[in-house]
């Protein structure tokens, strides 16, 4: 080395070793040892002795012992594939697939010791079996027991092993010249059964990373993945890595997304506003930290044009690592199943984060809800009045019946009567308001309840969530809870865990929404395609199956068939251009129960009945189909025909494959299914053909060789890299000026134990067995140990 120049050397192995490696480039020296043993033992000149052949499964090596009793291998594998002395390749990339298929043969795994340099050019490198090296870290005192405590309990892999090839660059091209091969090693080799356990069998391509994180947006973990994977390819032995392989594909993603997470997220969100039409977001944040986001797409704005008129929105929480609440808005489409109009994450749930969420909702949606619906939270009862100024608020029924149990306490409660009455009361839709005020002052008197602080409180908001105040509100009873919220809430957290990021979360929720839509897409196809069985015989069943879907025709038929067992026309009256019928409703005991008033306006044809069932449902009642009936009207007059039950309601475009949020359209993913499929196709189409698969099987190798020569792939960790930012994304600058929120403390995190009120403590006391307390002497649902009563005396005595 001249020139002042020092040599680079970078190496797996330690300094010394990798000297030891390169050294005889560059200066003659008298050989190793155990090199003069071995090549002795091969002419025949040393007194070392063969043993035999040491068979590897498909795989066999020539075994050696030395007289101190040390063993030593050499691969028997065929001239062709070995390396050769003096040999000229023409790049690195083919003496490196050279030496790795050799080692894949031979049974072993080969790595990179080391190179030269000279004057900025490599003048040499090495490659060597993966077991050269010594063991690294502190080897264990058997003289000082207690450094066994200090180090750490872990095997290692090197053994010294002196196989490698050297190579010699030839000045001024990219051609490498072999100078030195020696083939034997000092450990077993690995057995071709076993070749799925080495580092390179252990690593995992891109169908196995996007095979396990395609589970892990379903909340299918690591384990289970590679069990799936291993049941699908028929065994362990066609499978790629290990459970722990599957198991650091998470952590690896993890540690990629880091504290880009934010930025990650709003470049998806930003890439989609691009790309997608008519896709929006909102993003709110506060000293470079994230508050609140809201986004809606295409087919969400859809959907809310035509079933937007009533939504119902309830947080729900454990969806990401952040604590950051989760709030999905919630409707009912035309087969009355659950659909998303858009979602939101804020940071609490102050009547801040609520306006500023229920402000970016309209800031994309526009129109108001003609009912919004929501729990007893006080931000919310503050929030939505003040926002959807267009809109009449009402109240969970549910969240508040539940709450009977906890609030009237003593023996009024297990009185079944009580509790039958009052929830008679409260769900009856077809009571005026004032019957319902007489009725439940009649009530409260005869169970002495007037004084009640709850039940009082509950009645002054009666306006808010009792059923027959909303009665002229149009689909006021499309929903009365928000169980509907809860089914749509527990929908995305299947698929999202409490550790996911927000990017991870967003590639969850994606995966929810397509199944939200594919479902809507099935139930759409169905109602489309095929016909429900007719009951009645009448025209106007017959039209009803052509224009609604099939699960409102069902409902729809149910009004028709009653109208025809049920209901009877007792009386006719003509008051001004009004005809009123008067149409008597029986129920199964054929008992006349009901009678109700259908208004027909001579001059404008219009119908009304008292029951409302068209402005609370939107479809006609029975007591109007029993006057269509008696008029013979064969066909729904249009006007009673509500869009938003129609079929088809949608355009087409809501189910292209374009709309689909987690569904890959890049060219590259494109071209990657089609392959796929075509050779998926092949192979079907050959499925029993031994002949047929054999020959496809010989074509597929040779143009497999003839893609690895003419497009050589990166280095496995630049191709992880990549592999992990194709499917999470990428985010191109270094600085990152937007930050996830920390330290979130709200009721639904902090605690794996779930907070059990008073009323789920009620009932699961009801379903106990009472005992006697020996302190207060009752029959009762605790003991002596827990009883208050004797609490109470205890601390008295203690006082005096």
């Amino acid at each position: 080395m001249g020139g002042g120049d020092q040599p680079l050397i970078l190496t797996d192995c330690s300094l010394e070793e990798t000297e030891n490696l390169l050294s005889p480039v560059v200066r003659e020296e008298q050989p190793d040892p155990l090199d003069v043993d071995i090549f002795g033992i091969l002419t025949g000149d040393s007194p070392l002795r063969y043993i035999g052949f040491d068979q590897q499964g498909c795989r066999s090596s020539l075994v050696y012992q030395t007289p101190n009793g040390s063993r030593y291998w050499c691969p028997d594998v065929s001239s062709q594939f070995k390396p050769v002395v003096g040999k000229i390749y023409l790049s690195w990339d083919e003496v490196y697939k050279t030496y790795e298929t050799y080692g894949e043969m031979s049974g072993f795994q080969i790595r990179v010791a080391g190179y030269k340099k000279w004057k900025g050019e490599i003048t040499h490198r090495v490659l060597v079996c993966n077991k050269a090296g010594k063991p690294r870290g502190k080897m264990i005192d058997s003289v000082n027991p207690a450094s066994m405590s200090r180090a750490r309990s872990s095997c290692f892999k090197f053994t010294s092993c002196k196989a490698l090839i050297r190579l010699r660059a030839i000045k001024g091209t990219t051609n490498y010249v072999l100078y030195e091969f020696s083939e034997n090693h000092n450990h077993e080799l690995v057995s071709s059964e076993n070749m799925d356990l080495t580092r390179k069998g252990k690593h995992l391509n891109f169908d196995d990373l996007h095979f396990v994180h395609a589970m892990s947006l379903n909340r299918v973990g690591a384990t289970v993945a590679h069990r799936l994977q291993t049941s699908l390819k028929g065994g362990h032995h066609n499978m790629r890595g290990t459970r722990n392989s599957y198991k650091n594909v998470s952590h690896d993603i993890r540690m990629f997304i880091g504290e880009r997470d934010m930025q990650l997220v709003l470049k998806k969100l930003e890439d989609r506003a691009t790309n997608l039409h008519n896709f929006s977001f909102e993003v709110y944040h506060f000293e470079g930290v994230l508050q609140a986001i809201f986004w809606a797409d295409d087919v969400s704005k859809l959907n809310y044009q035509l079933f937007g008129d009533v939504i119902a929105f309830d947080a729900t929480y454990s969806t990401n690592k952040y604590n950051m609440i989760f709030v999905p808005f919630t409707g009912v489409d035309n087969h009355k199943r659950c659909v998303t109009f858009g979602t939101g994450l804020i940071h609490n749930e102050t009547v801040e984060s609520y306006c500023w969420l229920l402000e970016a909702f309209m800031k994309i949606h526009v129109k108001h809800p003609r009912l919004v619906l929501s729990d007893q939270d006080p931000a919310m009862r503050i929030v939505v009045p003040n926002v959807f100024t267009q809109s009449v608020h009402r109240l969970c029924m549910w969240h508040i019946m539940k709450k009977l149990p906890s609030k009237v306490s003593g023996d009024l409660i297990h009185n079944s009567n009580l509790r039958s009455r009052l929830h008679k009361l409260v769900w009856n839709v077809y009571i005026s308001t004032a019957t319902f005020e007489e009725k439940w002052h009649n009530l409260m008197a005869e169970y002495a309840l007037e004084n009640h602080i709850w039940l009082n409180e509950m009645f002054s908001i009666r306006e808010l969530w009792v059923p027959c105040y909303f009665c002229d509100i149009p689909m006021c009873c499309l929903m009365k809870t928000t169980s509907r919220c809860e089914s749509s809430n527990s929908m995305f957290k299947v698929t999202s865990g409490s550790t996911n990021t927000l990017v991870q979360f967003l590639m969850c929720f994606d995966t929810a929404i397509d199944n939200q839509r594919y479902n809507q897409r099935v139930v759409d196809f169905k109602s489309k395609s095929t016909t429900c069985v007719f009951k009645t015989g009448l025209e106007l069943e017959v039209h009803a199956a052509k224009i609604y879907t099939q699960t409102i025709f069902k409902d729809v038929q149910k009004e028709i068939y009653k109208c025809m067992i049920s209901c009877f026309i007792t009386n006719v009256d003509v008051v001004d251009n009004f005809k009123v019928f008067t149409v008597s409703h029986m129920n199964n005991r054929s008992d006349f129960v009901n009678h109700f008033k259908v208004s027909i306006h001579m001059l404008e044809h219009s119908y009304e009945c008292s029951c409302m069932g068209f402005t609370r449902v939107g479809y006609l009642c029975r007591h109007i189909f029993c006057v269509f009936r008696l008029h013979q009207i064969k066909n729904i007059l249009d006007r009673y025909i509500s869009n938003r039950w129609r079929k088809g309601s949608l355009p087409s475009r809501v189910y292209s494959i374009s709309q689909r949020l987690s569904v890959d359209n890049s060219e590259v993913s494109v071209l990657r299914n089609e392959v796929a499929d075509c050779l998926n196709e092949c192979v079907d189409h050959l499925t029993f053909n031994v002949d047929g698969l054999s020959s496809f099987n010989q074509k597929m190798k040779e143009l497999k060789r003839e893609l690895v020569d003419n497009f050589p792939c990166s280095s496995s960790s630049q191709k992880k890299q990549c592999l992990i930012e194709h499917l999470v994304g990428q985010h191109d600058e270094h600085i990152i000026d937007l930050l996830p929120p920390h330290g979130i403390r709200n009721k639904g995190c902090g605690t794996n134990r779930r907070l059990v009120g008073p009323g789920e403590k009620a009932i699961e006391n009801s379903k106990k067995n009472p005992r006697m307390c020996r302190s207060c002497n009752q029959l009762t649902f605790h003991d002596s140990r827990n009883c208050k009563k004797k609490a109470s005396v205890g601390e008295s005595t203690s006082e005096k």
